[in-house]
């Protein structure tokens, strides 16, 4: 008994601090007066001396000399910087499990039913600027499962909080080594090549149309309905426009290949998530409408990334490809605004381009525009406040507002607001990591 007694010391600390945080709940909505604030729109240029009224949780009017709505926090914010909060279009955090790797095609799988609202990563994504993710499933399948878009309403137990309302649904594709390496030669399971990924898109496809079309056939004709398959269900939402396509992707002439197939089906819009080698065919991407999400400056970490360049937003961004940069990292995402400004270190982009990469665009790339990614009036009031411009590495992150609520304060918050609730999960989860190499190679597949 006496080895574990410093853990039960630990867990009890961990909840009385929940406790004494005194966190608002989750469907708190705020009022509070930003005043004389330096405030990056994104859409609407720079407003120095600016204050934005929030009631209710939403942005309510932008201008000089507002009266603070009855009630309202205060925040004095001269010589601070306002931006909206920031938005990481792949993440994996907030999550107890990442793959179901037991078939080529797992679209009946959804990344709600395996949010974790106390992962310590909310907590430390809303300390750089974070205020909502795109958090999904791994790329060990050609046709992974739904992923969840959530903000980080930090405090919570319960997993429905963070569900972003309203946001569209979105699905995970993934194209070479890695559904080829956990298939065809890990388990062995088709595809093994990248041609053979190719077929498991356009059979899953083309077996939802006739799942689809036999349903309209029974309705039609009175007839039994195939049985009900939720796979196929997402498959032929995908096909009808329901379902937004975000796919895992590093070379070009895979990335073409997907293009091909969407076309053929009528699916006309997809993200291509790291799309290492998406420079070589921006006028393409441009064309056909597709998005792509990347690594400001990751590549070599294996061999389809062996070629890349820091220069890919940048290119993407003057053919005209809406593009964002994301994490796909527990750590990176706590500074991507550091991210964003390498696209001016290397591409000359303006100071707004280089923040759309990580507000606007993001945004747009989820369906989900028309309520964050810029400071406007109408939207929601998720703000990130910095001690200088955020495209400078020597700036701080001091306060995080999601939906009019103050859920970071650098000034205020220390270890009182860690939520971390399971610290013997997270001892368990290094002994794995340490000893059961199965295990390392089987989450490794999140790329």
């Amino acid at each position: 008994m006496r080895r574990f007694f410093p853990l039960l010391l630990l867990l009890t600390a961990a909840v009385h601090a929940q406790t004494a945080a005194d966190l608002p709940p989750a469907d708190a909505r705020g009022d509070l007066l930003i005043r004389g604030a330096t405030v990056l729109t994104i859409t609407g240029g720079t407003l120095e001396n600016t204050d934005i009224a929030v009631r209710e949780g939403q942005i309510v009017e932008i201008g000089q000399g507002l009266s603070a709505p009855r009630g309202a926090q205060v925040i004095e914010a001269a010589g601070l910087h306002v931006m909206p909060g920031i938005i990481d279009a792949h993440s994996h955090i907030a999550l107890s499990n990442v793959n179901e790797a037991s078939n080529p095609v797992v679209a009946e799988v959804q990344m709600g039913d395996v949010t974790d609202p106390t992962q310590i990563g909310i907590y430390r994504a809303l300390a750089g600027g974070v205020t909502t993710i795109h958090t999904m499933h791994g790329s060990a399948n050609p046709i992974g499962g739904e992923n969840e878009t959530l903000k980080l309403r930090y405090g919570t137990f319960d997993p429905e909080d963070l569900h972003f309302e309203g946001a569209p649904r979105t699905i995970k594709f993934a194209l070479g080594e890695n559904p080829t390496r956990v298939h065809g030669r890990g388990r062995g399971i088709r595809p093994s090549t990248r041609m053979g990924v190719e077929q498991v898109f356009r059979e899953s496809l083309t077996d939802a149309q006739r799942y689809r079309a036999a349903q309209r056939g029974a309705a039609e004709q009175g007839t039994t309905p195939p049985p009900y398959s939720r796979r196929m269900e997402t498959l032929a939402d995908i096909i009808e426009g329901e379902v937004l396509v975000h796919c895992h992707s590093y070379r070009a002439d895979e990335i073409l290949m997907l293009m091909d197939v969407l076309s053929d089906f009528g699916v006309d819009r997809i993200t291509f998530q790291h799309a290492n080698e998406a420079f070589k065919i921006a006028p393409e991407l441009a064309a056909w409408g597709a998005s792509a999400s990347i690594f400001s400056d990751w590549w070599a970490y294996k061999f389809e990334v062996y070629y890349s360049t820091a220069f890919n937003a940048a290119i993407l961004t003057r053919n005209g490809v809406r593009t964002s940069i994301n994490s796909d990292s527990g750590e990176l995402i706590r500074h991507l605004y550091h991210e964003a400004a390498k696209s001016q270190r290397y591409g000359d982009l303006s100071d707004d381009e280089a923040l759309a990469l990580i507000t606007i665009n993001p945004a747009w790339q989820l369906g989900i525009d028309d309520r964050v990614g810029s400071i406007e009036e109408g939207k929601d009031a998720d703000l990130a406040l910095f001690d200088g411009h955020p495209l400078s590495i020597y700036t701080r992150p001091v306060m995080t507002i999601v939906d009019g609520i103050v859920r970071f304060d650098a000034e205020r918050d220390g270890d009182d607001m860690r939520l971390d609730v399971d610290p013997a999960a997270e001892i368990e989860d290094v002994r794995l990591y340490v000893h059961d190499e199965d295990t390392c190679l089987r989450d490794a597949f999140v790329f």
